[in-house]
């Protein structure tokens, strides 16, 4: 089974990251590829930052994919024009009118951490369905459970379970990240398939969080780089 972790962040400024780092510990941690995910950048910070993935993939044997997050619906709205042109669309989940944007556009691959920093879980029945139709996955992110404080930790994880039993029922992807924002938080894919039993996963559906469900978004990314393709559910038919 090949195991991927698509969300993990990392510094970029300046030309300068950390890329062969995270390449490094993912292939140790047994991983068959991660995505490398980004807030918005310039042009040319965007091209330097997609020939060094080439180099260190080519490097470390590794599948890498360029992921772009958007923190807002402007980021959102302009990345998705910009469809093709990245392998991975994420959206930074919290705020309720983000988060509905995020399930309601075909280009977004994952949801991220929809309930971050609220008090209920973010989602709701119509939220989930507009997901499922448009295969957007929510995840379950690894980071927002760990590195919140005890006072807050027991909420983040009523509002985490809240959102995986809803996507079962209306049957919404669910993908499980690290959400690393460097090397040493990376986790190897078997805590991550605990961490989705703990939270109301089967184990099958635990394993395909994090091997069936990146493996659909790989399936997707290829399908945009033909050049017939327009959007989601639209090429040009010759």
């Amino acid at each position: 089974m090949n195991f991927f972790d698509f969300h993990v962040h990392s510094v970029f400024s300046g030309g300068e990251s950390n890329i062969e780092e995270l390449a490094s510990m993912a292939k140790t941690l047994g991983f068959k590829g991660f995505c490398f995910t980004a807030y918005p950048l310039d042009r040319k910070e965007e091209e330097i930052l997609k020939t060094e993935i080439e180099k260190v993939k080519k490097e470390f044997g590794i599948e890498i994919f360029l992921g772009f997050e958007a923190r807002n619906l402007k980021e959102l709205r302009n990345l998705a024009r910009r469809r093709k042109e990245f392998d991975v669309l994420l959206v930074r989940g919290g705020e309720i009118e983000l988060n509905r944007e995020a399930c309601e556009t075909p280009e977004v691959d994952i949801l991220t951490h929809p309930e971050l920093g609220r008090q209920d879980s973010g989602l709701n029945h119509t939220l989930v369905k507009l997901a499922a139709k448009n295969f957007t996955a929510i995840e379950i992110n690894f980071r927002e459970i760990m590195f919140t404080t005890k006072r807050t930790r027991a909420l983040v994880l009523k509002n985490i379970q809240q959102n995986v039993r809803i996507a079962k029922k209306y049957k919404v992807p669910l993908i499980i990240c690290s959400g690393a924002i460097n090397h040493f938080e990376m986790r190897d894919p078997y805590s991550l398939i605990s961490i989705g039993c703990q939270l109301g996963l089967e184990l099958k559906e635990a394993k395909e969080a994090v091997s069936k469900v990146p493996q659909e978004i790989i399936k997707r990314i290829s399908e945009k780089r033909n050049k017939n393709w327009v959007m989601p559910g639209v090429k040009i038919i010759k």
